[in-house]
């Protein structure tokens, strides 16, 4: 190289899900370890790296959007190098290099530990760049069969909470779902390695964990473990300073009484599940191919609020799937009346090239699913403007996650996932980033909950 590393900078642009999220964080770790600066000024660095989301097209077009505002950094002379990593490499390959002309490279999800030796690469290869990830006729490498190993990563998160991925691909075929097709079949991680994972988190200074995978629910199946995620969650139990252990992403249909049990009498595992359900008819579940039924869902609910009354739940739909009639919509916002979700977000359907709901009859005009979409949110704005005004006079335990100069705070209760949901804000705030602490809820703020220290 004709440059020492540490004076080239590179600027890291994180888009997409919190799996994307943790391998920004391992890239970013790979990147200093090798010797470069980081640096915040992504419209003034000799790289810029893209991890790209690929999921919708709106995370597609966002994506694509950053892609662009780096390469025309670059020919107005601010960047040097582009490159782009992520699901949308994955997704597109060096098709992007035909979308977007000026990228240096383009790798895809197996390479994202060698992002250093790409970056020294491009700098090795002359003004044309070029010298790493791929070239303009050769595809990306598959994705590997190993899981990746998560240790050692640079957290973009606050300090004191981060995401632990448990397992990486998927092996339903929903759908509507591009998942499979870029992060590839599912495979679990071994207990000792998603064990060794939280214990260097929380040995540096993490105090609330939060599971994520595409389907958390299934782990352990691929490696003949009986009731993989129970048993993986009765070892957490045993992790010293580990406060909160949040499970994100759980398929409905692995959800069973032994999980539950295992939850309810847990210490640390924080009575809050992310269900994402897509819909209740159940001719539009089977068009989704999803192995669920109304009843199964509403039973599912039913025994979890049963085991544990103060549960919170949140779960994430989808509207104008190909065929939703209106009456199919009104049994969907008849079951979010009932069901009284806490938190819910809400999708309209994409025809995603590659899906096979894409290409399905009946596809609903957009004009149609904004309509309802709006009309299912807005019932859920009433639900959660209710319920938080329910909890006015009562007590949380709050985890502090940021404190202003003037001592304004932020943090959440066990209820509140962090960057997805609602937070506690916390007036004069004696605590610092990453204590709990005692509050009592004085009022609301549209989703947010206004807190007092006690």
């Amino acid at each position: 190289m004709d440059r020492k590393k540490q004076e080239i900078t590179v600027g890291f642009v994180s888009l997409g899900c919190p799996k994307n999220v943790v391998d920004s964080e391992r890239m970013l770790a790979e990147i200093v370890q090798a010797g470069f600066t980081i640096t915040n000024e992504t419209d003034n660095a000799d790289v810029v790296v893209v991890n790209t989301c690929g999921f919708i097209a709106p995370a597609e077009a966002e994506s694509l959007e950053a892609i662009r505002h780096a390469v025309d950094c670059k020919l107005s002379g601010a960047v040097k190098k582009v490159v782009v990593a992520g699901c949308l490499s994955e997704r597109l390959g060096t098709e992007l290099r035909k979308k977007i002309d000026g990228i240096d490279a383009v790798i895809g999800l197996s390479q994202r530990d060698n992002i250093a030796k790409i970056i020294e690469n491009i700098f090795s290869s002359g003004p044309t760049g070029r010298g790493g990830g791929s070239c303009p006729n050769q595809p990306l490498p598959p994705i590997s069969d190993r899981v990746p190993d998560d240790r050692c990563r640079l957290l973009i998160t606050p300090q004191h909470w981060a995401y632990l991925r448990i397992s990486e691909g998927c092996n339903h075929r929903c759908s509507f779902c591009t998942i499979p097709a870029i992060r590839g079949r599912f495979r679990s991680k071994p207990i000792e390695l998603v064990l060794a994972e939280a214990q260097e988190l929380v040995s540096a200074g993490v105090v609330e964990l939060n599971v994520i995978a595409q389907d958390t629910t299934s782990y352990g199946r691929d490696l003949k473990i009986k009731n993989g995620l129970t048993a993986l969650l009765k070892e957490f139990e045993n992790i010293a300073g580990l406060a909160w252990l949040r499970l994100m992403y759980l398929y409905p249909t692995g959800i069973d009484s032994e999980l539950i049990e295992t939850i309810a009498n847990s210490e640390k595992i924080v009575r809050y599940l992310d269900v994402p359900l897509q819909h209740v008819n159940d001719k539009i579940l089977k068009s989704m191919r999803r192995p669920d039924t109304k009843d199964k869902l509403q039973r599912l609910i039913e025994d979890l609020r049963l085991a544990m009354p103060d549960i919170v739940l949140r779960t994430t739909l989808i509207v104008g799937f190909p065929g939703e009639t209106d009456r199919q919509f009104e049994e969907l916002m008849d079951f979010v009346g009932w069901a009284r979700f806490d938190a819910l977000g809400c999708f309209k359907f994409y025809p995603e090239s590659g899906t096979s709901a894409a290409e399905l009859p009946g596809q609903v005009p957009d004009e149609v699913k904004q309509q309802r979409l709006d009309e299912l949110m807005g019932a859920q704005q009433k639900i959660a403007f209710a319920q938080n005004k329910d909890r006015i006079a009562s007590t949380l335990n709050c985890l502090v996650d940021s404190v202003d100069p003037k001592g304004l705070g932020r943090g959440r209760y066990y209820g509140q996932a962090p960057d997805i949901d609602s937070v506690c804000i916390i007036k004069h705030c004696s605590a610092k980033p990453g204590q709990f602490i005692a509050t009592k809820v004085v009022g609301t703020q549209d989703y947010d909950l206004l807190v007092k220290q006690i």
